[in-house]
């Protein structure tokens, strides 16, 4: 059975983003932009609280995007950054082929670099 998952790790602490609010939309046929579906604010492990993003019944072909709000998750922290800052929102634009897969979309982040990949 298909879903999606994200985790969030923090590499300038060396920690989960707990705390680090994240949205995910879905992008409208014939480019209608992007309908949000979920904004959820990740839990002590950087995790949604609630499991998958979508489960294997709200799972369907498209395009998606996930908003991680950096800035503000480093800010709540108490980092000083400048304004503004060097990465504030991060979206991350994916597609879904396959309605049975497992999507899984970790995000690794300090407030000057980021990088993800399909995880497992």
């Amino acid at each position: 059975m298909g879903h999606l998952s994200t985790h969030v790790l923090d590499t300038m602490n060396g920690c989960p983003a707990a705390g680090m609010k994240v949205t995910l939309q879905r992008a409208g046929d014939a480019g209608a932009g992007f309908e949000t579906l979920k904004v959820l604010v990740l839990n002590q492990d950087g995790r949604n609280d609630g499991g998958p993003l979508l489960d294997a019944a709200a799972m369907a072909a498209g395009r998606y995007r996930l908003l991680f709000e950096v800035g503000d998750y480093f800010r709540g922290l108490g980092v000083v950054l400048p304004e503004p800052a060097f990465i504030d929102t991060v979206p991350l634009d994916f597609g879904i082929a396959d309605a049975q897969g497992h999507y899984h979309v970790p995000l690794l982040v300090s407030p000057w670099t980021y990088s993800t990949y399909r995880g497992s």
